[in-house]
């Protein structure tokens, strides 16, 4: 096969993947189905971190299990952000939800992260066969804008987490946190393409810094909006 028509079977199996699961989720979320969000978006998390990998193992599409590996640990690396934003700062909130907690936080945020940033570095992959650096840099710094902006706007409505005590946009959009998962979702891009050829405790090691960074802009950011520039 081809690689421009490996490349068409990847994109085509990526889209039908994520009709499947917003299918599920309409499934999930808007049928009142008894059981506690907190079990509903658990659920979801765990979907689409079992579909992304057992297709792409049966497909054999070998990047797209070293993609879902990578962001699904910095996934899980995201728990100690969230734990100290939450139980430290005291500037974000994750409700009882009926679902189990680490520390402060929900248990299905272990994967939460790795939906968008395996949205982002996909689509940032794909524009990379056709367009310079820079401009697929700038292209997916605009979709993390994007895709992070309508989850803390939108995710509240689902019980789940909102901010408290900084200054908030939209209403429900924390201004400090604007630029870290900007810098969250290109960091997750360009470090992946460097190392997507290397082994998996490299993968693992760097997804470790990627969180550290993120920890360290949310921190940063934080303190600039709210201790210096909104006092």
């Amino acid at each position: 096969m081809t690689k421009n028509a490996n490349t068409a079977k990847s994109t085509r199996d990526f889209l039908i993947i994520h009709l499947i699961f917003i299918g599920l989720c309409f499934a999930i979320l808007i049928i009142p189905i008894p059981i506690a969000m907190g079990i509903k978006l658990f659920i979801l998390v765990v979907s689409y971190n079992l579909l992304i990998p057992l297709v792409g193992l049966f497909r054999k599409y070998s990047e797209w299990v070293k993609l879902w590996v990578f962001v699904f640990f910095i996934s899980m690396f995201q728990i100690w952000p969230d734990w100290f934003l939450s139980a430290q700062l005291n500037i974000l909130v994750f409700p009882e939800d009926g679902l189990f907690k680490i520390g402060t936080v929900s248990g299905y945020m272990i994967g939460l992260w790795a939906i968008p940033l395996f949205l982002i570095c996909f689509i940032g992959l794909k524009l990379k066969e056709k367009h310079s650096h820079i401009k697929t840099l700038i292209v997916v710094g605009l979709i993390s804008l994007t895709i992070f902006g309508l989850s803390e706007q939108s995710l509240w409505m689902l019980q789940s987490w909102y901010p408290q005590n900084v200054t908030l946009i939209f209403d429900h959009l924390a201004v400090y946190i604007i630029i870290p998962e900007v810098i969250l979702g290109l960091s997750t891009f360009y470090y992946f393409q460097k190392i997507k050829e290397n082994n998996y405790l490299t993968l693992i090691a760097v997804s470790f810094i990627i969180m550290l960074l993120y920890l360290g802009s949310a921190s940063f950011f934080y303190f600039l909006f709210e201790k210096v520039i909104f006092i």
